[in-house]
């Protein structure tokens, strides 16, 4: 039997065309002579070095650029210079002198080491260890400001800081920021970090016209800064953030409240231990101040120091400052209010009180901050924020006039017992259907929080902000009646603006600035070229007439005048703020009477003693103000620019003299 052999298989058509195909794309694939494509990594990679390497370039230029100005700056500088600052009132009659023979020049190894200790843990913990320029501190206040979402912590070394006040203006360009670091590296390598540290601290401003600590210390606590306890040099050391605000002559509450932030920064940086504090570091004694009302004006001078940086920089030569205050003025509202408490202070549990005389161009001509500089220091018209009462009231009212109404339509005043806030009128009087005038007149609290729920509370302080008043407004219907807090001096500027027909000013002091050695200006100010109009003359002139009825009918009788005026009465809760606040042609005056403690007054509201004490200062500054130029905006001035160049065409008369209607507010409350 045979056997049959196997024909060995032959591949299919199919199987031999998929075969050769996958050799064909294996070689397409993988060819032998070609190279992978950059990966996106790398290539990002690469542009980034790029873009380094070009924004290197252009930053170096630019610190070339500024670099170039350096070897003029730093001759300038004067490390151990204490200049002389004189104040003067606007008839060249001094009123303060600053930085003289206060406190000497010591070097850091001088002090205690918890003053220095102090200073360094809340101004710049890296200072022993940065070239002069912190890079980790600058990172860490900018992602600080970003999660804020605003400034609220700044990068500036110390030796930042004392290129600033050595040689620099205080603007915020970016111009100054690039040469401050500049500056800085340059101190680092001139001198020695102890000495920065010294010439920082004998130069800095502590307040009151204090300049170093040794200055501080024997103003505050009548001894050397070598003398100073762990509480003393926290004290001083807080006096870096706001040097009138944590005074311990100001405020002693406010000053050991900061300070205990600074002992708590002292142990965060591991300076001191808490276990280790004694009784005897934590000792605090204020010298006792004998009463001087001579020293008010130092409300005013304080003030006007702390504005001189932003207009010049910290100074470095002996410098006369020229100011807008009026002796005369200055002095009737001092004794004034003084008189005014000293009499009435003791029945009527009256200390304190404040006033702000101001012309209606802004210019301040009288500022009494107390009752006595000698006790206290705090300036209650720039920094207390008090309620307002009813003189916010006007700003409602006007609000009103903005949105159609007018002065004779009516307003209901009575009760109100259909919603949450239920205010009552003085005395629980109530008139019915009233008149807007009738209304504001007699001040009636619930006619006027009925306009204002009418109103809506949005349209009312966009009213009150663009008057000038800038503090924190509750957005409710008590602030129609006046419970948000408000200083004395942006009530001035608000009224301010009423008195000018609804132009818009700002308030200031200085006027000229000069080197006390050759005279040379520093600075002098230029007046505005034109003034921005933030409310309609027509609904002012209304709102002013008003005004004016409440001082001869309604509840300002006291403060009546010889000649129109303008005004309103306020008083807050319990009577533990007491205002008036009004205005003629040539001044605007406003007068706060309460207590430091918040405490309720007896029997004394806007109508009686503010409105006696606002009488008294503004005969006297009435009799010594002129009508100042008219106040245009800049379409008003163009506006008149063609009118007057047709009267000249048509009439060929080219001398306009202006007669007496055309004066600035001679027609104010006609």
């Amino acid at each position: 039997m045979t056997s049959k052999k196997k024909k060995p298989s032959t591949p299919t058509k199919a199987k031999t065309k998929t075969a050769a195909k996958s050799v064909k794309n294996s070689r397409k694939k993988a060819p032998a002579h070609k190279t992978a494509k950059p990966s996106l990594f790398w290539r990002l990679s690469k542009w980034c070095l790029v873009l380094a390497l070009w924004g290197g370039i252009f930053i170096a230029g630019i610190l070339l650029w500024y670099a170039k100005d350096l070897p003029d700056i730093t001759q300038s500088a004067v490390f151990e210079r204490r200049t002389l600052i004189v104040i003067k009132a606007a008839d060249g009659t001094p009123l303060s002198r600053y930085g003289e023979s206060k406190g000497q020049n010591i070097s850091v190894s001088e002090m205690p080491d918890n003053l220095v200790h102090a200073v360094l843990a809340t101004e710049d913990r890296r200072f022993y260890d940065h070239p002069g320029v912190d890079i980790f501190g600058i990172t860490r206040a900018m992602a600080t400001n970003i999660i804020k979402g605003r400034f609220v912590q700044g990068g500036s070394t110390i030796t930042q800081q004392l290129a600033k006040n050595l040689f620099l203006t205080h603007d915020r360009k970016i111009a100054r920021k690039i040469k401050e670091a500049l500056l800085a590296l340059w101190l680092e390598r001139e001198l020695t970090k102890d000495e920065i540290l010294s010439a920082y601290m004998n130069r800095v401003y502590l307040g009151s016209g204090t300049y170093g600590f040794d200055a501080a210390a024997r103003l505050y606590f009548d001894k050397s800064a070598k003398d100073v306890n762990l509480l003393e040099a926290a004290i001083l050391a807080g006096l870096l953030k706001a040097p009138s605000k944590y005074s311990p002559h100001n405020n002693p509450d406010l000053a050991k409240e900061r300070a205990d932030i600074v002992i708590g920064a002292m142990i965060d940086a591991g300076y001191i231990k808490k276990s280790e504090i004694t009784a005897a570091d934590m000792r605090l004694s204020l010298p006792n101040k004998q009463e001087n009302n001579n020293q008010n004006i130092r409300y005013f001078t304080d003030w006007v120091l702390e504005g001189v940086d932003d207009i010049i920089g910290h100074p470095d030569m002996d410098i006369i400052i020229e100011t807008t205050l009026d002796a005369t003025i200055q002095n009737k509202a001092q004794n004034t209010l003084v008189n005014a408490i000293e009499t009435a202070g003791q029945d009527h549990f009256l200390t304190q009180g404040g006033i702000i005389v101001m012309r209606p161009d802004g210019a301040i001509m009288g500022m009494v901050g107390g009752y006595s500089y000698a006790e206290s220091q705090f300036n209650r018209t720039t920094l207390a924020v008090r309620p307002s009462g009813s003189t916010f009231k006007p700003f409602v009212y006007l609000s009103a006039l903005q949105n159609g109404w007018k002065s004779d339509d009516i307003i209901m005043d009575a009760p109100i017992k259909n919603s949450p806030y239920k205010p009552k009128n003085f005395g629980n009087k109530y008139y019915g259907e009233v008149t807007l005038e009738t209304a504001l007149t007699k001040s009636m609290n619930t006619a006027t929080v009925r306009l204002a729920d009418t109103l809506g509370m949005g349209a009312i302080l966009k009213t009150a902000r663009d008057a000038g008043i800038i503090a924190p407004l509750n957005r409710d219907l008590s602030t129609a009646l006046g419970s948000s807090g408000i200083p004395v001096l942006q009530l001035t500027t608000a009224y301010a603006t009423l008195a000018n027909g609804g132009i818009r000013v700002y308030p200031y002091a200085i006027t000229r600035i000069i080197n006390s050695e050759d005279g040379r200006v520093l600075y002098e100010r230029k007046t505005p070229k034109s003034y921005t109009r933030m409310f309609d003359a027509r609904q002012i002139s209304s709102l002013s007439k008003i005004m004016e009825n409440v001082i001869n009918n309604g509840t300002g009788r006291g403060a009546q005048l010889p000649y129109p005026a303008s005004g309103k009465t306020g008083t807050s809760q319990d009577s533990r703020d007491a205002w008036f606040a009004g205005y003629t042609d040539k001044v605007i005056s406003v007068v706060w009477l309460g207590n430091d403690d918040n405490s309720p007054m007896r029997g004394i509201t806007g109508g009686g003693l503010p409105a006696q004490i606002w009488k008294d200062v503004m005969i006297t500054a009435n009799q010594r103000t002129a009508t100042i130029a008219n106040f245009k905006t800049r379409e008003e001035q163009q506006e008149d620019g063609f009118t007057n160049m047709l009267g000249r065409l048509f009439s060929g008369n080219t001398d306009i003299t202006p007669t007496e209607s055309s004066k600035p507010f001679s027609n104010l409350n006609d």
